[in-house]
């Protein structure tokens, strides 16, 4: 089976700064794995590493979709195998880096996904008016309430199939021989961290980007499903402070950490590191000691 190096864990926790010294060790290529990242123009919410913290490895999958093109599960998992292909083929090490659970379970494991289902518009319902769909339709359901779109995944299945989406079967077999690493840390730190990080992101121009995305009109689930874009557009409407809605980019960054380290922890067999913030370089030392 070949080789896949897959860093995993929560926003904020030191991914992209280990995955680089990783590429650099052990010769990689980066794929993004962060549904996020595949869109154009929304750089500093998504956290996209810069060409200078890409510091010259190949970074794959970044800014290959426009807003308003629909970039499914399906899509990810057929690009990611062909990279990890294409990177084994240059006699190179390929390296998943995201916070994207589904993703990239899906995307490395025997997942079946049937691409020609029909797809359904649910712009017009809220999130809890799906939810509550999907609670009629599949009251077994594990899915999160505010998980729009594994909701809106889960009732387009229920409607192309005739079963619930929990009893549709997934296979447990992993296609590639990987090691999976996750960083982790205490929850003050984290979150304390997630704090910081976003008011760095309005230093950097956050709230410009996220003008200029608002000013196109354009609401697709690209626009309205990464974290520090929608909660700004009721400041742009006039109808909340800047400060209200840079609070709920904090709240709500804290809680997607929350959900990220539950998924990981309940799907994958990962070996957990506690991140040295301190000296990062120890963190990577020893990530580099147990891969070799």
């Amino acid at each position: 089976m070949e080789k896949v190096i897959v860093i995993v864990g929560p926003t904020a926790v030191g991914k992209t700064a280990l995955s680089i010294a990783i590429a650099k060790q052990l010769n990689g290529e980066i794929i993004n794995a962060d549904s996020t990242q595949v869109y154009k123009y929304m750089n500093i919410a998504t956290a996209k590493a810069t060409p200078e913290e890409q510091e010259g490895i190949p970074h794959h999958l970044l800014d290959i979709k426009e807003l308003e093109e629909d970039y499914s599960v399906y899509d990810f998992q057929k690009d990611v195998r062909k990279k990890i292909q294409e990177i084994h083929q240059r006699g190179k090490m390929p390296i998943l880096v995201g916070g994207t659970g589904f993703y990239i379970k899906a995307a490395l494991y025997d997942y079946q996904f049937d691409h020609e289902e029909v797809k359904e518009n649910y712009e017009d319902y809220t999130t809890e008016e799906l939810y509550q769909q999907l609670l009629q339709e599949d009251p077994q359901t594990e899915i999160h309430p505010h998980n729009r779109k594994r909701i809106e995944r889960a009732l387009t299945y229920i409607k192309n199939h005739h079963q619930p989406y929990s009893e549709k079967e997934k296979t447990e077999t992993c296609l590639y021989d990987v090691t999976w690493i996750g960083l982790t840390t205490d929850r003050e730190t984290l979150y304390n961290r997630i704090n910081k990080r976003v008011d760095v992101m309005l230093q950097n121009g956050l709230l410009e980007e996220a003008k200029m995305i608002y000013s196109t009109g354009i609401r697709s689930k690209a626009v309205m499903t990464p974290i520090g874009y929608k909660e700004l557009f009721p400041y742009f409407d006039g109808d909340s402070s800047l400060e209200e809605c840079i609070d709920k980019i904090k709240q709500h960054s804290r809680n997607y950490a929350k959900r990220q380290y539950t998924w990981f922890r309940n799907q994958m067999n990962i070996m957990w590191y506690d991140v040295d913030f301190d000296n990062f370089s120890n963190t990577i030392q020893k990530v580099l000691h147990d891969i070799k």
